[in-house]
């Protein structure tokens, strides 16, 4: 794996959180004192990712845009001081970006790389890699991770029925001849390994080890460093599901 930053779309302007609420809502204040409402693309819990007081970073939406909320929260700094990702569409891209580069080693080699890709009855993959000069075509589905204890990041951070569903079309994928992957992009710095958050949803969780361990889904942690200027990649940690 190489080095690779991928560039947010648009400047970031700095904040402060005031509240979260409604899942999709925030109230934050602007450095000049304005307090304005963002949009909050993350519908987990965001544990000790949205705590008030905290630094803040948000997207200004394009000018002229009829957008009702003006700002986006892309970024939050911990109160321990760990700046996290919390925009759940921007790792979907970065991923797709790094795998047009070969930058994931597992996951490299392949001529094609689409995104959206229908799988099953009613989903779509988030990337869809075909042309390996030896391995079969692989479906990647991308997940976002931004909760970390005692340094191991873990997911989901709330229960998740449509997680365990994107698990099993997985392993339908693989019994049908393809290579198929989960990628969990960690989006802050302080997880040294990954493993599924059993505590809160065990089901993901069992769902997860079964179709690694019996049906031949491959699991990919990959952490990565949050800039207000974009994201770093760092490295590949080990996925622990014992």
């Amino acid at each position: 794996m190489g080095p690779m930053f991928w560039p947010f779309p648009k400047p970031l302007t700095e904040a402060r959180l005031i509240r979260r609420y409604k899942r999709f809502l925030a109230d934050v204040e602007l450095c000049d004192g304005e307090v304005v409402v963002a949009h909050c693309v993350n519908t987990g819990r965001m544990s000790g990712c949205s705590e008030p007081g905290s630094r803040v970073w948000l997207e200004p939406a394009d000018e002229g845009s009829k957008r009702k909320l003006r700002w986006t929260w892309v970024l939050t700094e911990t109160l321990s001081g760990v700046v996290v990702g919390v925009h759940t569409g921007f790792p979907n891209r970065f991923a797709a970006a790094l795998l047009r580069t070969d930058a994931i080693t597992p996951l490299s080699g392949y001529a094609t790389v689409r995104t959206e890709v229908k799988m099953g009855e009613s989903s779509r993959v988030d990337v869809f890699l075909e042309g390996h000069s030896s391995q079969p075509n692989c479906w990647v589905e991308v997940k976002n991770v931004t909760m970390v204890i005692d340094d191991v990041a873990l997911f989901p951070d709330a229960v998740t029925e449509r997680g365990r569903k994107h698990l099993n079309e997985l392993a339908s994928c693989v019994k049908s001849g393809d290579r198929a992957a989960m990628l969990y992009v960690i989006q802050r710095t302080d997880g040294d390994t990954f493993r599924p958050a059993d505590l809160i949803d065990p089901a993901y969780g069992d769902s997860l080890r079964h179709v690694v361990n019996e049906c031949g889904v491959e699991a990919y942690a990959l952490r990565t460093r949050p800039t207000p200027e974009g994201l770093h990649l760092q490295d590949l940690i080990p996925v622990e599901l014992d």
